[in-house]
């Protein structure tokens, strides 16, 4: 019937092991038993989607002008990782931040508490500047136009009326220059934003000072001035710090910018919407109870219906929701109302692949073969038709995660992925455990009633 039979049992129940304490703990550690050092550590806490915990749901868009050519790929994708790193510096650690067709972000927030900071943080091209101004002092707060050159700079100030043509200022360099950058606390007790500039930058900054002792050097974001000192002497060494009106959240806001850079192009919010975090307890109080009476409902039908087999399918499902689960957790998928649904799919998967066995089985003792003759050709002959449906489900499963992941559909992408793990380890709970444990049953009760044991 199954050859090393124990060798199986010892497998599963290692898994099933493994899988109840990877489920029920939050995090998983790796301790030198010499000297008690934790060499490795990860957090396996469950990941919860933004329909099941709430947060902020945010629709961009490049802003540019409407006769403008679409940006490029690589300046979407390069304004994605920009804006992924920005949130996650924020403590958004489970943010999802996707391109949208040629020139649109998704953004999703699980769980965002200051929807406001999220949206300044993207939205700002992040775009600092060391602006030579002369012997002319801008106020904090005014708009500078300039250019990158060298050369002296006129020192007429911005018109205020718009009247009066603009003086444009040039600009020494960018913050791309700047190498590392930190917030420390400034001797009026706010905040300023320590920086150390790369070797080019720091050759740039060093000759600039030391030719313009006296004069003002600007520093603006996105045009706008933040902070305008006067070179008090040479800076050789590259270092240096922003100072200004900063409290310790705009301090950080601003090295956040400037620690993982300026957008490539400047984006707008389209939409955005925040989802309560009642409404997401209440999603998945609802998707529990739907799902716990569904699977109950089911377990039922098998048990009653295929009897000692329709029993092990059952205790087959219940390891595959425990391994299932595990697995989730270990590679952090995150859990959507959508990503539910495929676990359900998947589930049933698993039971249709169960029944196939349990159907061909009936039929072969039905035909008069024996019980353990009977076993084998149920699960060789059921085979061919598992497999085909299983890898049609895989097919259509890669097509939507493609689907999702092109144009945005984070709902379809999350069911798609869900769903294919799902199919893989109904595959593994149907052909491997579920086999195992009605061999292991079979060769316990030695039923010779088949009518009362398999429902025959």
């Amino acid at each position: 019937m199954i050859r090393n039979l124990t060798n199986r049992i010892i497998i599963i129940v290692l898994i099933l092991a493994l899988g109840l304490w990877i489920d029920l703990s939050d995090k998983i550690q790796l301790i030198n038993p010499i000297n008690d050092a934790v060499l490795f550590e990860q957090s396996i806490t469950p990941r919860l989607g933004l329909d099941l915990q709430g947060g902020l749901q945010v629709l961009l868009e490049a802003d540019l002008p409407a006769d403008a050519a679409d940006p490029g790929a690589a300046e979407m994708e390069t304004a994605r990782a920009i804006i992924e790193n920005r949130t996650n510096a924020l403590g958004v650690s489970e943010n999802l931040i996707q391109l949208a067709g040629e020139r649109r972000i998704v953004g999703e927030f699980p769980g965002a508490e200051d929807a406001n900071a999220i949206l300044d943080i993207i939205q700002q091209t992040g775009l600092l500047e060391f602006v030579d101004t002369g012997d002319f002092r801008p106020e904090e707060g005014s708009v500078l136009q300039t250019d990158f050159a060298t050369g002296s700079s006129t020192t007429t100030p911005p018109s205020a009326d718009g009247t009066q043509p603009q003086t444009v200022y040039h600009t020494i360099m960018t913050g791309k220059e700047i190498k590392s950058v930190n917030v420390s606390p400034d001797p009026q007790g706010g905040a300023a934003i320590d920086f150390v500039l790369t070797p080019e930058g720091t050759t740039i900054f060093a000759g600039h000072t030391t030719a313009n002792v006296g004069k003002v050097l600007a520093i603006t974001l996105d045009k706008r001035v933040i902070s305008a000192p006067s070179i008090q002497g040479a800076i050789p060494d590259g270092q240096g710090q922003i100072t200004g009106n900063f409290t310790a959240e705009s301090a950080n806001a601003l090295a956040v910018q400037l620690r993982y850079g300026s957008l490539p192009i400047p984006l707008k919010v389209v939409e955005s919407r925040i989802i309560g975090p009642t409404l997401g307890v209440d999603s998945l109080r609802r998707s529990l109870v739907a799902g716990l009476a569904g699977i109950t409902i089911v377990m039922l039908f098998m048990g009653i219906y295929y009897r000692l087999p329709g029993i092990t399918a059952d205790i087959s499902i219940l390891l595959f929701a425990v391994i299932l689960f595990a697995i989730f957790k270990l590679i952090g998928v995150t859990l959507t109302l959508p990503g539910i649904a495929g676990i359900m799919l998947s589930t049933g998967s698993a039971l249709d692949a169960n029944i196939l066995v349990f159907e061909r089985l009936k039929e072969e003792l039905r035909s008069g073969r024996m019980l353990r003759q009977a076993f084998d050709q149920a699960w060789s002959r059921a085979w061919p038709s598992i497999r085909d449906s299983n890898i049609a489900a895989l097919i259509t499963a890669g097509i939507l995660f493609w689907f999702g992941s092109t144009f945005g559909a984070t709902i379809v992408k999350g069911f798609s992925l869900t769903l294919a793990i799902g199919v893989l380890i109904s595959l593994f709970s149907s052909l491997y455990i579920t086999r195992t444990l009605l061999a292991l049953a079979l060769e316990a009760f030695k039923p010779k009633n088949l009518e009362r044991w398999i429902g025959i």
